[in-house]
């Protein structure tokens, strides 16, 4: 019980901080502003606090799952951790929405690039990993990708349906700049170290149209605006 419940109260942060970024775009209201600003609250703090495009993993969405099933199975509906779920499952489809604003729905023709594949860094683990969620949307948007992950890049090729490979609708790329030749925009998914501060002349050079959507809120919209690129993060 104190294992569901230690997960299930961090993804409860994830997702209400999910939910507070959606507010923000809605009020003009830059998010990462309001994190800093709850974070400073020592009751708070700045763990599990940052927006993004969702939870992944084995441990988040099993036990949320499973405490929602221990307490129905004892006649209690459990309310905030339905929501919590339901949240992250939304969250999962933000970029995809960004990005269909952006582009319309029908990506016909349109190569997008993603970066991160794995549900956080320092894994090859894609389970539950937003980037799935990602790259089926683009695909039945009628989208090619071309994506790129420092470890995960054999995972990708056992867990991920064999007929996206098979018709060139993904490509894996074995660089993290060969995966933005010629594409529309950049979809950033998972906050590995080696996207954190890259060459963003290379990737101008690179992008068919200089268009970043950060799953993350790894980039400073300002700076990426003044070289050029159109931005859109998460809340901000």
């Amino acid at each position: 019980m104190t294992k569901y419940a230690a997960n299930s109260m961090l993804a409860a942060k994830i997702s209400f901080m999910n939910e507070i970024a959606s507010l923000c775009e809605r009020l003009g209201v830059d998010v990462e502003n309001v994190r800093k600003g709850i974070g400073s609250d020592s009751r708070i703090g700045y763990s599990f606090i940052y927006p993004g495009c969702g939870y992944g993993g084995s441990c988040f969405p099993k036990d949320v799952k499973a405490l929602i099933h221990v307490a129905r199975s004892h006649d209690f509906e459990p309310l905030i951790l339905r929501a919590v779920e339901a949240r992250n499952a939304l969250q999962k489809r933000r970029l995809f929405e960004k990005i269909a604003e952006r582009f319309g729905p029908d990506l016909s023709k349109m190569t997008f690039g993603v970066w991160g594949l794995a549900f956080k860094p320092g894994t090859n683990d894609m389970r539950e990993a937003p980037s799935q969620v990602l790259l089926e949307q683009l695909i039945a948007a009628g989208a090619r990708v071309k994506a790129y992950d420092p470890v995960a890049m054999g995972v990708a090729r056992q867990v991920l349906p064999a007929s996206w490979f098979e018709r060139g609708q993904l490509v894996l790329a074995e660089h993290q700049y060969d995966a933005l030749a010629g594409v529309e925009a950049l979809a950033l998914v998972t906050e590995w170290k080696p996207f954190r501060y890259p060459d963003y002349a290379v990737m101008k050079k690179a992008m068919r149209r200089a268009v970043i959507f950060d799953g993350r809120n790894q980039y400073d919209p300002r700076e990426l605006r003044e070289l050029g690129f159109e931005y859109f993060g998460i809340g901000r």
